[in-house]
């Protein structure tokens, strides 16, 4: 099962996440992801939506992300494409 929690990162979190690597998305329209652990990850670039099990999360630049899953399926929609800095759990 896969859980989300957004929320704006403080000055000091924006600093230590960009040394974590970059990634970039698919070009739209979406793709399926299977995770097998935890994710956090701070949007730099970009508008998506993650769907699994009929919740919903959407984010945008200067959103942290935290994906909460020891493993899960869920669906990203991309609306424009996504530039972020991840870091696996």
């Amino acid at each position: 099962m896969v859980k989300f929690e957004k929320r704006k990162p403080t000055n000091e979190e924006i600093e230590k996440m960009k040394n974590w690597p970059t990634w970039e998305s698919p070009i739209p329209p979406g793709f399926d992801w299977e995770y097998t652990g935890g994710e956090t990850f701070f949007v730099l670039e970009g508008e998506a939506e993650i769907e699994s099990n009929g919740d919903k999360i959407s984010f945008g630049p200067g959103d942290m992300v935290t994906i909460y899953a020891e493993t899960g399926k869920c669906y990203w929609t991309v609306k424009k494409q996504i530039k972020k800095h991840y870091q696996f759990e």
